[in-house]
């Protein structure tokens, strides 16, 4: 049976205000549909691998357009189920200067998804033909039973020898009150089965609560990632660090601890157009090189490109090319390409 990428997670519908308005002052918005899943199997499938969504989206013809979203970027719908009358949104407001973008989301806790019966998923099914499966914080923290959904086929998947990358992907807003004490065993029961994470030296001071005598970022990092990696017998842990600046760009510094050893790229400066899924096509890059078999310093300088490039391309998923990637990487720059 072909080996497919799997993603687990909900569908949202994203409403942009144009240019730099606020809500306030909109009198239209602009929709696509987006989500962490959407954005690693669609950015996976403009690499050129086979990939699916698990999900479960509303039974009408919004659910019927958000299907319609993810056939044009290829990602393969035959695992999506059809119930419930609700799709999750959020409305993003676009920043200048001073005043950053903003995201709110609406209908999450009654969304398709959210609220879909566990009989909606074959998971024993689902599980044989999944090479990899990405799972991810934001979809852990939306309430028990989409958390014991997606602990379930992340077992299944590993018992039928496939591999589980965890994003951590925290988000204060889902957890609520004393979040990191509600999350920390749900992130400890994840890491457990987990051989990639995405995550960095945050993740582990706040949610599983591991103490550092350093008040560096790096220096934290490089004390607390390996130990997390041999505690829960992780293959490999990668992640960013970002910094914003006065005139509105970013730059981002990836690194990648594997076989005992840490690898990073090179600090990318660059101006940023859309800033939001920015993190899944940095995901999406790890992924690539490490099913590649590219060396640890060649696969991280692939993901912080492609975490690069997303940036400049409008929506959540980042449809670069393995080629323009890789031209990110020499860091060329071109004029109009004929």
């Amino acid at each position: 049976m072909p080996k497919t990428i799997a993603a687990f997670g909900e569908v949202m519908m994203r409403l942009e205000v144009p240019g730099h308005d606020l809500l306030t002052q909109a009198s239209q918005l602009n929709y696509s549909f987006s989500g962490t899943g959407v954005n690693i199997a669609g950015s996976l499938r403009r690499l050129g691998y086979s990939t699916k969504l698990i999900t479960t989206l509303p039974n009408n013809s919004l659910g019927d357009a958000a299907l319609s979203y993810l056939q044009k970027l290829g990602i393969s719908t035959g695992d999506i189920s059809r119930s419930g009358k609700y799709l999750g949104m959020y409305f993003l407001e676009n920043g200048f200067g001073a005043r950053p973008s903003r995201v709110t989301y609406s209908n999450r806790i009654e969304s398709s998804f959210n609220t879909a019966d566990t009989a909606n998923y074959d998971f024993v099914k689902m599980a044989q033909d999944i090479q990899l499966l990405h799972v991810c914080g934001i979809t852990l923290a939306m309430n028990a039973q989409v958390r014991s959904q997606l602990k379930q086929l992340t077992r299944l998947v590993k018992e039928n020898g496939g591999m589980i990358l965890f994003d951590c992907n925290y988000r204060p807003a889902l957890w609520g009150e004393s979040g990191y004490q509600q999350a920390k065993p749900h992130y400890e029961e994840l890491f457990k089965l987990a051989d990639m994470v995405m995550m960095n030296e945050k993740d582990a001071l706040y949610i599983l609560g591991y103490p550092s005598a350093h008040t560096t970022r790096e220096k934290q990092l490089e004390e607390l990632i390996p130990k997390i990696a041999d505690t829960y017998d992780i293959s490999c842990i990668a992640g960013t660090h970002r910094d914003v600046h006065g005139d509105e760009s970013h730059s981002i510094r990836g690194f990648l601890y594997q076989d005992t050893t840490f690898s990073y790229a090179s600090q990318q400066h660059f101006a940023v157009l859309d800033r939001i899924g920015a993190g899944d096509a940095f995901t999406t890059g790890i992924i690539h090189g490490l099913l590649q078999s590219y060396p640890a310093e060649q696969t991280i300088q692939f993901a912080v490109a492609s975490s690069m490039l997303a940036h400049t391309i409008s929506g959540d998923t980042s449809l670069a090319s393995e080629a323009d990637i890789q031209q990110a990487v020499t860091a060329q720059r071109q004029d109009v390409i004929r």
